[in-house]
């Protein structure tokens, strides 16, 4: 039997399991240790073995050392936030404002995953339909390289709170390409417990068995061992 078809002994599977459910979105708990080149090769090496349609493999990696680049982002960032802000008023309001929503000068190394909508030509296999499936599968090696980071101890925030244009003439992108994820990545002091905003009490995680469906939307499951094992009430 080959490596590659191995079983997943019983520790492997765990960790597996561990690193998705011990999985953070960063902001506040970055330690300044750089992360050693091969740590970091070893993350963009997961990424890169993301699946994606047709294989064709729309993801590019900057890497971001440079604090001139990085405070040129956060100067993005403080614009956009002071706009998110204005979304809510009161206790909202001041709540929303006391969240730590990014770590762009105090990680080590920041990451912009893109997505280039040109990859693979104008007709890509299996994206007739769904043109959209370069962004998703560039959305599958954010998720690898956040999951190999947890294993490696650490962090990963993703910056959401970007006007995309004004970042990608900052990174000096091509037009075709996306600036998918804006990623701060860095060792920690600590991972939390549950999620930031779950512990400062912004959303609380849904319950999965109000989520899952049978055959159509809104219908209950029929498969019974399923439901058990869900815990959904009869």
């Amino acid at each position: 039997m080959t490596d590659h078809n191995r079983p997943f002994s019983e520790d492997e599977r765990q960790g597996l399991y561990r690193a998705i459910h011990e999985r953070r979105d960063v902001r506040s708990q970055f330690l300044p240790d750089p992360i050693p080149a091969d740590v970091l090769a070893r993350l963009l090496t997961a990424a890169h073995h993301a699946p994606s349609v047709g294989f064709m493999q729309p993801w590019d990696f900057i890497v971001i050392d440079s604090i001139e680049v990085r405070q040129s982002v956060l100067d993005i960032f403080e614009e956009e936030n002071r706009k998110a802000a204005d979304n809510y008023s009161g206790e909202r309001n001041t709540r929303y404002k006391s969240l730590k929503l990014q770590g762009i000068l105090e990680s080590p190394i920041n990451l912009c995953i893109t997505c280039d909508r040109s990859r693979g030509g104008s007709h890509v296999l299996g994206r007739n339909s769904i043109v959209e499936t370069d962004l998703f599968s560039t959305c599958l090696a954010v998720q690898n390289l956040w999951l190999a980071a947890r294993a490696e101890g650490i962090g990963v925030g993703w910056v959401s709170i970007l006007d995309q244009q004004k970042l990608a003439c900052t990174l000096q992108l091509p037009e075709q390409v996306y600036p998918l994820a804006y990623l701060c990545l860095g060792y920690v002091s600590e991972f939390l417990d549950q999620p930031e905003l779950q512990a400062k009490g912004w959303r609380s995680r849904l319950p999965l068995e109000d989520l899952v469906h049978g055959n159509r939307w809104a219908q209950p499951l029929e498969n019974m061992q399923l439901k058990t094992a869900l815990k959904i009430p009869e």
